[in-house]
């Protein structure tokens, strides 16, 4: 006697089935590149190979050119005619709303933060690596240690929400840094402060480590704002 378990799918349920599968593998390959990009190994201004990355991540081109849909959404790519689709270059436009956003989302999970909060791990390490960095000279390890170190603080929130979109302003702000000829100048200081924040939120001084932030957002603004301008004397609007 034939049971639930011997039966096959509705067709309109394994279809729905299917198309989550796809989505699903459209969003990995989305948050490879993606990946890419906040480590800093795909640069502003580098063209990506349709043939290349497929190849590299495994999947079909169609599956890829879903993926580079969603990431042109997020401003991370742009199809160029004649040039296929690079890295996108951030306006300044762009940059200043990127700390906008840092600054109403970041200061407000430092103000609430709880010192025993388990992204303070992250936080942690992240210094950690970004000490080890330093004494390395390893800037681009530094400045995805910092990227480490600024999702730690967007977890204290404990919200699913922020992370998925802290994810993608983490990507856009390392394409402003990208920007910078010398990364040393840029996340040198900040290693020192970020330990300091830690320090801060992890006594209780979410209040002090929020100003911290601040103070520290508003210098980090003015440095990549600046590197952009002498990038780019005549900005498009």
């Amino acid at each position: 006697m034939a049971t639930t378990a011997d039966a096959e799918p509705l067709p309109e349920v394994a279809a729905g089935l299917s198309e989550a599968k796809a989505g699903d593998l459209v969003e990995r390959t989305a948050a490879s590149i993606r990946s890419w990009i906040i480590t800093g190994t795909a640069k502003p201004g580098d063209r990506l190979s349709e043939k290349t990355v497929a190849e590299t991540l495994e999947v079909s081109r169609n599956t890829l050119r879903e993926a580079f849909r969603v990431l042109t959404h997020e401003n991370l790519l742009v199809r160029r005619p004649h040039a296929g689709v690079m890295v996108a270059v951030p306006s300044l436009a762009s940059i200043l709303d990127i700390y906008r956003v840092r600054r109403m989302i970041e200061g407000q999970s430092l103000r609430d933060a709880l010192p025993g909060h388990p992204a303070t791990n992250i936080m942690r390490e992240a210094v950690e690596s970004a000490e080890r960095a330093r004494d390395e000279k390893d800037w681009r390890a530094a400045g995805t240690a910092n990227m480490e170190f600024h999702r730690g603080i967007v977890a204290l929130s404990d919200s699913e929400h922020l992370d998925r979109l802290y994810a993608t302003i983490s990507a856009e702000l390392r394409l402003a840094f990208g920007l910078l000829a010398n990364p040393e100048y840029l996340h040198a200081p900040y290693v020192s402060r970020n330990a300091r924040i830690l320090e801060m939120t992890l006594a209780g001084e979410s209040a002090a480590a929020a100003a911290e932030l601040d103070d520290y957002l508003v210098q980090s603004e003015r440095t990549v704002a600046a590197a952009y301008g002498r990038r780019t004397p005549n900005p498009p609007a």
